[in-house]
């Protein structure tokens, strides 16, 4: 009994063993089916048959037959084809919009679409193969601000505020000094902050008008004392003409 039951346990292995297989089997043939196809590399599959496909910047006419291969024709004016294919339709050119801050680089030909490149004054928001398929205006710094890295084709502008006792409109790549009023002599009538500079008021000239009417007393008393000194040690009773010139003199820048 105990041997009969191992013959129906080896049996029932060997089952389960060929069923697997014969699942296997079916497994591979329908993947062996749906990766091999009979048409080659440069043929497209129609009503079962395999047709030659149509090159890059032809589309096809007329599928071909038993006994005539596919007749192809070039693509229309604004259509291409880049790649070889069975369609008998090309792709519609593409557009390089302005309002998307393009410009078109390569005009589009039957075998290549257009090339699109960036507006100046715009970045790349939507890069594809070397190409742009849509762009962006650079960012405006704004007052306050300056422009710490100009924007490019790729990246858009860097705007940084400006430094403490500094402004910038925000269109220059450095901010501006504020004026220092005090070391120019005048008085600051409104402090500079970060996108004006600072208003100083005019040159206070009283010190100035002041300084040089004392020093022209002061010379003009110096001068007659230099005088009024010389006639006292070089004048004698009997004086001579010179100490008359220099009384008369005197008497005159008394008298004015």
């Amino acid at each position: 009994m105990k041997k009969l039951l191992q013959s129906v346990k080896h049996l029932d292995m060997c089952f389960f063993k060929i069923l697997l297989l014969q699942i296997f089997l079916i497994i591979f043939r329908i993947d062996e089916r749906n990766s091999c196809s009979a048409c080659g590399w440069a043929e497209y599959e129609i009503d079962g048959r395999c047709c030659p496909m149509c090159t890059p910047g032809y589309h096809v006419i007329e599928h071909c037959t038993a006994s005539d291969m596919t007749l192809c024709r070039p693509c229309p004016e604004s259509t291409f084809t880049d790649k070889p294919h069975g369609r008998r339709i090309c792709n519609p050119c593409t557009t390089c919009n302005h309002g998307l801050g393009l410009k078109t680089v390569k005009e589009c030909k039957p075998s290549s679409d257009t090339a699109c490149g960036v507006l100046e004054g715009n970045y790349c928001i939507d890069p594809y193969e070397g190409e742009c398929r849509a762009a962006q205006k650079h960012t405006t710094c704004k007052p306050g601000h300056f422009i710490k890295h100009p924007g490019t084709d790729s990246k858009d502008t860097v705007c940084e505020s400006c430094p403490e006792n500094s402004y910038s409109n925000g269109s220059s790549t450095s901010c501006t000094p504020h004026t220092d009023c005090e070391s120019e002599g005048r008085p600051t009538v409104k402090t500079g902050d970060s996108v004006s500079d600072s208003v100083c008021g005019e040159k206070n000239l009283m010190p100035i008008v002041a300084g040089t009417t004392v020093g022209v007393i002061l010379m003009v008393f110096l001068v007659q004392i230099g005088l009024r000194l010389y006639q006292l040690k070089f004048c004698q009773r009997e004086t001579p003409p010179v100490c008359l010139e220099m009384e008369q003199l005197q008497s005159l820048s008394c008298d004015h």
